[in-house]
């Protein structure tokens, strides 16, 4: 069966990673992004297949409209799949306005073409929603707490839109990405104006990340590719087995720290 994609940020990083797959496995792609020019190439490596669709995912009306015409495209949507992009700085350094566009594109989003899609996929009886959002998103991290925080709210609010339209036959699946080299940090970054104060602190951060910037955006495909196939996919996965092991370490750490406090949370009877 020959699937239709509706892929934001679709033209870099995971997002033309994924693109690229669909097209390559004969599917077929409605590729959103604030810039489509990148995937001129792939239009016409594959005639009829690929509709590109200039989109600025953080205009309500715009991703409804969009929406819109992926649908009457290709008639149908089978998989969605909703990107991201970065706010790298300490929490205090942030500014109103880089905070609110940092929401306004990753939660914001990401919520209005979930409601802009949902309708279409109830009235077929099926789809995928796939929210791409990080393996740190279970918790806060230095200098990337507010990418984290909107990524956070994201899976509280796909976890809840799982249950809410799994009756309607529709699936919904919370992708926690590694560490993949898709220009997040470069490109796909916005900088806080670093504070001489955080100095000791960004030196500590860059010694520990390093520059290896992750593996190619495309070793994430096969992952991907096997879970849309899946009768029954998981609400969540981690897509990475680096990144696996670090949720899972970070997890057990925080059982320990709940339990270290167990007696003081056993005060309050709630």
């Amino acid at each position: 069966m020959t699937r239709v994609w509706f892929i934001t940020g679709a033209s870099r990083g995971l997002g033309r990673a994924f693109t690229e797959a669909a097209l390559a496995a004969g599917d077929r792609v409605v590729a959103a992004s604030r810039n489509v020019e990148p995937l001129a190439e792939l239009e016409g490596r594959y005639p009829g297949a690929l509709v590109r669709l200039p989109l600025d995912v953080s205009d309500r009306k715009a991703v409804f409209d969009g929406v819109e015409k992926a649908v009457a495209a290709f008639g149908r949507l089978d998989i969605v799949l909703n990107n991201a992009w970065l706010l790298l700085g300490m929490v205090e350094e942030a500014t109103e306005e880089q905070l609110r566009e940092q929401f306004d594109v990753n939660f914001f989003g990401a919520v209005w073409v979930t409601q802009a899609v949902v309708p279409h996929l109830r009235a077929q009886g099926s789809g995928h929603i796939l929210q791409v959002t990080s393996m740190g998103a279970s918790g806060g991290f230095a200098s990337t707490g507010m990418y984290a925080a909107s990524k956070s709210a994201l899976n509280s609010v796909s976890e809840a839109l799982a249950m809410e339209v799994a009756p309607f036959g529709i699936k919904v699946t919370i992708l926690q990405m590694g560490g993949y080299d898709t220009g997040l940090f470069t490109v796909g970054t916005t900088m806080t104006e670093p504070d001489p104060l955080y100095g000791e602190l960004r030196a500590q951060l860059a010694e520990m990340w390093g520059d290896d910037a992750g593996p190619d955006p495309s070793t994430a495909v096969p992952a991907v590719m096997e879970l849309i196939d899946l009768p029954e996919p998981p609400v969540r996965l981690i897509v990475g087995g680096a990144s696996y092991d670090m949720v899972l370490q970070m997890e057990q750490g925080r059982i320990e720290q709940y339990k270290a406090w167990e007696r003081l949370s056993r005060l309050a009877p709630g």
